[in-house]
């Protein structure tokens, strides 16, 4: 039995996972005489390389596997794979500092929080453009009450009643689950919190390998024209190396 949970879902992230587990175990460290019992859980989403072995090798709690390659799924798959009752979600590309992991199990432990996320940084220099968008993220996240999937927190009866991640979708699923917990919180008198500091690093390997077009196209279609967040294919950029071939 476990008290909270951290779930990492992964798709052929052999080169990022062992580094990305390490923080977190080093973030969970001294935290059970505050928190309870933590567990580490990662979801092998239908990887082609060591993934799975990588996880073990590097002490996850528990692997999971989610045949569908779809992040939402992953995710989902997480949160029914433990008991927990504050569920902490973060991308296999993303460090969490204790400090960090602190503020949220706090937040959710003090009975006037639903759910959250946190600011967000780059481990490496970026492409204007994208510096820009995370800048302009983290800014709409905290006024508006958003949290980017890298690190996303929720009381399980808020993510239970917020309908989970949507498997209907192939992106943006993590502000859709924003607004439906927001919209349970608010009558409730509970609130969706934005971390600021300290912030998670999650990697700008991206910015090396999409253009500046990539990138408003993607957020256009989460933002503007959210029904083709339904199509894998006009999604792609989540899902793939430069190197692979969009499905």
């Amino acid at each position: 039995m476990s008290d909270y949970a951290i779930i990492i879902p992964a798709y052929n992230e052999e080169a990022f996972l062992a580094t990305t587990i390490a923080a977190a175990r080093g973030a969970m460290a001294g935290l059970g005489d505050e928190f309870g019992t933590g567990e580490l859980i990662v979801v092998n989403n239908n990887s082609t390389d060591r993934t799975a072995a990588v996880a073990e090798e590097s002490g996850a709690d528990r692997v999971v596997f989610e045949p569908h390659n779809q992040i939402a799924r992953a995710r989902n798959a997480g949160s029914e794979n433990t008991t927990a009752e504050r569920l902490v979600f973060i991308d296999a590309d993303t460090l969490v500092e204790s400090g960090t992991l602190r503020e949220a199990l706090t937040q959710l432990a003090s009975g006037e929080v639903a759910a959250g996320g946190a600011r967000i940084v780059m481990d490496q220099a970026v492409s204007p453009m994208v510096d820009w968008l995370v800048r302009t993220w983290n800014l709409v996240a905290a006024g508006l009450g958003y949290a980017a999937g890298s690190f996303f927190f929720a009381r399980r009866d808020a993510f239970e009643a917020g309908g989970r991640f949507d498997e209907a979708v192939y992106a943006g699923e993590e502000v859709w689950l924003a607004r439906r917990i927001k919209a349970w919180a608010k009558p409730r008198g509970l609130r969706f919190i934005v971390i600021a500091d300290p912030p998670v690093v999650t990697s700008g390997r991206k910015s090396d390998w999409f253009s500046t077009g990539d990138f408003v196209g993607q957020l256009a279609i989460i933002f503007l024209i959210p029904w083709a967040t339904r199509s894998r294919r006009l999604c792609a950029m989540w899902y793939r190396r430069p190197a692979e071939t969009p499905e």
